[in-house]
């Protein structure tokens, strides 16, 4: 285990949000520790400590808060994505580690873990952060099958709007607040700069790898008779009725706090689409 102090753990470190939070805080110069439930499973860049743990089982949490000063918290158990329930637990540890910071990563609504910070970072100091990012950015990810095999993305609601946010700019919000003070007891929501349409992303994805991409409008039968086919489970494929359906103003309504936190404006979905174009270029 690393001596160094202002040590910063990230649990989660292997999902789309916690490895841009581990490349934020290298990039400030911080001490990183990643936290996995398989470390041999892992990749990360040098300098990162990688450690076994599990949200759900606090005790193997012990040795791996040691000289933690910042931490990052999902609220879902990683194995089987239910709620987690252990955040007094866990709370407790990082109390007796030292830990001075705390970010959360809210999927969505109040939950146990995230309730158990906020009464726990009030009872003992710990400045928290909620972090509340709308649709990401890397969910365009979903479409890519179809589009480098057919050139198409099909979809229903195709003028749904979305303030996606690109989740390096997330990394980046945690990365702050994790580091620097002015951030306890705030709760963030975080969107990208554009309230965008799915022709907007596909014009966008499409520009970035130099061939067309056509829009198929599915009906919510049809839509819903594909996601089965893929193997959606029924009460995701009724959240994506919902939110797709009748996206929340949240979701699709740019906020400035990408830039009030890192002082740099939040990235575009055309500037994703530059970093994956390789991703969707036809086979």
């Amino acid at each position: 285990m690393t001596n160094n102090t202002n040590v910063n753990l990230v649990t989660g470190a292997t999902g789309t949000v916690g490895r841009e939070i581990v490349r934020e805080l290298l990039g400030r110069g911080l001490s990183v520790r990643a936290l996995t439930r398989d470390p041999a499973k892992a990749d990360f860049p040098d300098g990162v400590e990688v450690v076994r743990g599990d949200l759900a089982d606090p005790a193997s949490l012990a040795p791996a808060l040691e000289g933690v000063t910042g931490l990052h918290l999902i609220t879902f158990d990683g194995g089987a994505f239910a709620e987690l329930r252990t955040g007094p637990e866990i709370v407790e540890l990082a109390v007796k580690a030292g830990v001075h910071r705390i970010t959360v990563l809210n999927g969505g609504g109040d939950t146990p873990l995230q309730d158990a910070v906020k009464a726990g970072g009030a009872a003992h100091g710990i400045a928290w952060t909620v972090l509340m990012p709308v649709e990401f950015m890397a969910n365009a990810l979903e479409w890519a099958d179809g589009i480098r095999a057919g050139d198409s993305v099909r979809e229903p609601f195709t003028g749904r709007l979305s303030a996606m946010v690109h989740e390096g700019d997330i990394g980046a919000v945690a990365a702050v607040a994790l580091s620097e003070d002015g951030h306890g007891g705030r709760s963030y929501l975080i969107t990208g700069p554009e309230a965008l349409t799915i022709q907007d992303k596909a014009d966008a994805l499409a520009g970035a790898r130099g061939q067309k991409i056509e829009v198929v409008e599915l009906t919510e039968a049809q839509a819903v008779e594909e996601w089965r086919a893929a193997g959606q489970p029924e009460h995701v494929i009724g959240f994506l009725l919902e939110v797709y359906g009748n996206t929340p103003p949240e979701g699709r309504t740019p906020v400035g706090t990408v830039e009030e936190v890192t002082g740099r404006p939040a990235r575009t979905f055309a500037q994703w689409a530059a970093e994956h174009a390789e991703v969707f270029r036809r086979v």
